[in-house]
């Protein structure tokens, strides 16, 4: 014992040693990062965490303290593993090499998926997959607005789709990138392009498939954010049909691959040509059927104009003098035959009793019959031509002919309508005049309503 004390040996006691230890650590170990699972965690009610980082084939003791767990964006749990910056430490009272964690994340897919249950959970909270905020489509688009990558697949699938269903639809691409750390922004600053230009009436967000981290741009706050506040309603069509994103669940629309998206904001252009088809058939036919009733009106009006017509009266009249003298001419020759037998009875009984003075008596008598029945002849033919020339001089008077021969004329438009006010007039109208004699067509110049 005596010379081991006479080596003049450093004595170093246990709180010393553990505080140059600490102070070696810290000074050769300033900030490291290091990565591994997490294992022995432990939740003291102070809000600082204590675990073990562990690997294959070795571990180290790590604390977080509460200020440093208050900010992180997930829970740990044991199995998890995460990448931390921290500082290499000694904790004295006990001699444990430990390191005090800074700040710490999730690695791997399920850092990734936890994320996006957090963020899913949050949006929905506030709304933003609501029913009620979903934008209708439209019916025939205007304009289609694609925002994708320009040098990818899913933009010639879609092209390809929209050319086959619906090629007159103009179509507008936002060229963007679809991963990586600027993608987010490019897609954000895209749909407020967007909305502002309001050159297209449905936008399509669309990208290929692939790994979680692959599309994770789609699961970014922001790009959710951007749908949501988005005027023209979006389409999303992401990944494979398994794949979901926080995009699918803000969009008005969620379809399947981009090529689905493409189906959904386009109509089928044969169905709408043939039901274009159907529509011009049904019309043809009720034109056909209005033509036909519209004839068979003008028939029957020209008809009932042809029974009205004075030139008909006329004839009617015309064919009912004529009976009526046919009448008076049968009458007379009754007559006169009646009275030739008369005279013939009396000629025969003045030839009979054959007195002179009688013979004198019966011939005065004869020749004043005579005269009164040439009187009554004259009469009874004098006053149907005088009522005919009645009626022909009142037919006359009505006719419109006999108006046209006063200085009158008449005027029809293109087509034939009788013209009574100004106000059926246009100023280079055509008009036809109808003269006395003949008709003339005339521009109208200038129009005079008083």
């Amino acid at each position: 014992m005596d010379s081991f004390t006479n080596q003049k040996t450093i004595i170093y006691s246990v709180s010393e040693l553990n505080r140059n230890v600490k102070s070696l650590l810290e000074q050769n170990f300033f900030a490291i990062h290091i990565s591994g699972e997490i294992s022995n965690l432990s939740r003291p009610s102070s809000g600082h965490l204590y675990f073990s980082l562990k690997d294959e084939r070795a571990q180290v003791r790590c604390a977080l303290f509460r200020s440093q767990a208050q900010r992180l964006k997930f829970i740990p749990e044991n199995g998890l593993q995460i990448q931390a910056n921290a500082n290499v430490s000694l904790y004295e009272a006990r001699g444990d090499y430990q390191l005090i964690i800074n700040q710490m994340q999730e690695t791997g897919d399920g850092a990734l998926r936890r994320t996006f249950d957090q963020l899913q959970a949050k949006l929905a909270a506030k709304g933003l997959f609501s029913a009620e905020h979903k934008k209708q489509l439209p019916l025939i688009p205007k304009g289609i607005g694609i925002i994708t990558s320009s040098s990818g697949a899913a933009i010639r699938d879609i092209l390809s789709v929209l050319a086959r269903r619906f090629p007159s639809i103009p179509v507008f691409i936002y060229p963007v990138m679809v991963q990586g750390n600027e993608a987010k922004h490019q897609i954000n600053q895209a749909i407020i392009t967007a909305n502002q230009r309001k050159e297209c009436d449905v936008l399509l967000l669309a990208r290929g498939g692939g790994s979680l981290e692959d599309l994770w741009a789609f699961n970014e706050e922001m790009v959710a954010n951007a749908i949501y506040k988005s005027n023209i309603p979006i389409i999303s069509g992401i990944g494979h049909e398994t794949d979901t994103t926080i995009a699918d669940y803000v969009a008005d629309l969620r379809a399947a691959t981009p090529t689905a998206a493409a189906e959904h904001c386009t109509p089928d252009g044969h169905q709408w040509l043939g039901q274009f088809h159907a529509y011009e058939q049904h019309i043809y036919q009720l034109i056909r059927n209005k033509i036909q009733q519209t004839t068979q009106n003008l028939d029957w009006l020209t008809k009932n104009l042809q029974q009205q017509h004075p030139g008909k009266q006329l004839q009617i009249k015309s064919q009912r003098l004529d009976e009526l003298e046919l009448r008076l001419k049968h009458c007379l020759k009754n007559q006169l035959s009646q009275a030739n037998a008369r005279f013939t009875a009396d000629h025969a009984r003045l030839w009979q009793y054959n007195p002179a003075h009688a013979v004198q008596r019966f011939k005065s008598e004869y020749l004043m019959l005579n005269k009164r029945l040439n009187a009554n002849i004259k009469i009874k033919l004098h006053e149907p031509q005088e009522r005919l020339a009645h009626l022909s001089q009142t037919l006359n008077i009505v006719s419109p002919l006999a108006t046209l021969h006063r200085g009158y004329t008449l005027c029809t438009d293109e087509n034939n309508n009788l013209i009574t006010s100004t106000q059926q007039l246009a100023v280079g109208q055509t008009i036809k005049t109808r003269l006395a004699t003949g008709s003339m067509s005339s521009q109208i110049q200038e129009i005079d309503h008083e």
